[in-house]
């Protein structure tokens, strides 16, 4: 069998491979990373100012008002009515009207049948029957005319004085009503207030410790920055040349790689190569031949 030896060739081995800059491109690519290099080294430049705006003078004011108000946790709560027949309510609202009001008008009534009596008794006198029987069922009439107006007057004062005080009893219970009411709102808006104003607040030391924690990060990240940008520096830039190193190759491989190239050729030709290779035997002769009577003649038939 045929022994391929033909890939020992004449070339020697490669002992190592090199790239390098391209002329034309090394002055600069090495001005480059020179200068990607420095800025890389730089220390970090930390920005010194404020990170947020935080609160603003009008709402500094807007806080300390709120944090002021106090909340009416003592008066507030849900309303109690109060009803109008309730033991000495009603003379209670009643009295301001009759003191106010029908006091005034029996005063006038008892005036008005006291001055009608001393026109009749001055009549009397002028017609001369003054203390006689005419006189006295005059001033009888009199009395009981000044009693029925004083009575009508008292029961109509009474009535209206009811009336009126029931009144003003509803009147104030529902300004009692709307003062809880707004008591009560007062105290809701007033925790509503600050909660808003507190949500403000945070909302300003939220962005503040955001603004801080930011900061943080991009002062811990400046040197993995720095060193994924020296990176960056090198990628994508076809500039290498590659120059590979052989070694020489000896006498030996020589002769052997010329002696493999005779016996590809006679392989090629038809002849078996395996009796020069060691392998004994007749030599077989090539395609197109056979052998006669003689073994080592031969003679081409067709």
């Amino acid at each position: 069998m045929a022994t391929d030896i033909g890939n020992t060739g004449d070339a020697g081995q490669p002992l190592g491979m090199e790239s390098s800059l391209s002329n034309w491109a090394g002055p600069y690519v090495t001005d480059m990373l020179g200068k990607g290099k420095a800025l890389a080294q730089t220390p970090y430049q930390a920005y010194t100012g404020p990170l947020t705006a935080g609160s603003s003078a009008l709402q500094n004011q807007a806080f300390t008002g709120l944090a002021g108000l106090s909340m009416p946790t003592s008066t507030m709560g849900a309303y109690n009515p109060t009803s109008f027949t309730t033991p000495g309510m009603a003379e209670s609202y009643m009295s301001p009207y009759l003191t106010a009001s029908l006091a005034p008008q029996l005063a006038e009534a008892q005036r008005q049948s006291e001055i009608q009596r001393v026109q009749n008794a001055g009549r009397l006198t002028k017609a001369g029957a003054y203390g006689g029987s005419r006189q006295a069922i005059m001033e009888s009439e009199g009395v009981r005319g000044l009693l029925a107006n004083l009575a009508g007057i008292t029961g109509r004062g009474y009535e209206e004085a009811y009336r009126t005080g029931m009144g003003q009893f509803n009147t104030e219970e529902q300004r009692r009503q709307q003062a809880q009411d707004m008591t009560n709102k007062y105290g809701f808006d007033v925790s509503r207030m600050q909660q808003d104003a507190g949500a403000t607040q945070r909302g300003i030391e939220s962005e503040g410790i955001a603004a801080d924690y930011g900061q943080f990060k991009e002062e811990r990240d400046d040197p993995f920055k720095k060193v994924q940008y020296m990176q960056s520096l090198l990628q994508g830039m076809p500039v290498e040349a590659q120059s590979a190193t052989y070694s020489q190759p000896t006498g030996l491989s020589s002769v052997l790689g010329a002696g493999g190239g005779i016996l590809k050729l006679l392989e090629d030709m038809g002849f078996d190569t395996s009796s020069i290779l060691g392998g004994g035997g007749a030599t077989k002769p090539p395609a197109g031949y056979t052998d006669i009577a003689d073994p080592n003649e031969t003679r081409k038939i067709g």
